[in-house]
């Protein structure tokens, strides 16, 4: 009698051998490896835009607050932004705020991977205005890498306005 027994290869029935198996995984995680940096660094942007929209907006607001006032406050609900001082990503301030000029500065939580922004506003003068009519002039500066904030990513000129200093790049342009 013969036996019933029938024996099959892997190929036989329709399976995976280990081998297709870990070719599988490894080309699965060499792409991984390449998208993941990229994909954090996407993430990373997108924080650093609020940033940026939160000093944008403080400048802004402290051009106004100028117009109406004709000094500069640090104060930020005589603003009237509304804005947060502290979100997840970013505390914010005002820093060395004079009568002629301000400074807004973007805190990053996470130095690491988190760009700090900083914005000036100055009062300057109007060349070949009749009578020295006075204007506000505004800067938008970021850190060429990640780092903590700095007041002193912006430098005020008389007559010139503010400008952006040290490892901060402007942003304006």
């Amino acid at each position: 009698m013969k036996s019933s027994l029938r024996t099959f290869t892997l190929n036989e029935s329709g399976g995976f051998t280990l081998i297709e198996l870990l070719v599988v995984i490894v080309i699965v995680g060499v792409l991984s490896a390449i998208a993941l940096p990229s994909f954090l660094n996407q993430a990373s942007k997108a924080k650093e835009t609020e940033s940026k929209q939160y000093i944008g907006s403080l400048n802004r607001a402290h051009q106004a607050y100028f117009l109406e006032k004709n000094t500069f406050t640090d104060d930020f609900s005589l603003l009237g932004l509304g804005i947060k001082t502290q979100t997840t990503n970013y505390t914010y301030a005002i820093d060395d705020n004079t009568s002629t000029a301000a400074t807004n500065v973007s805190y990053p939580q996470n130095t690491l991977s988190l760009r700090a922004h900083v914005g000036g506003v100055s009062v300057g003068s109007t060349t070949g205005a009749a009578g020295g009519e006075l204007t506000t002039l505004a800067v938008l500066c970021q850190s060429q890498k990640p780092q903590a904030g700095d007041s002193s990513g912006v430098t005020f000129v008389p007559d010139v306005g503010p400008s952006c200093a040290g490892s901060f790049e402007n942003l304006n342009n």
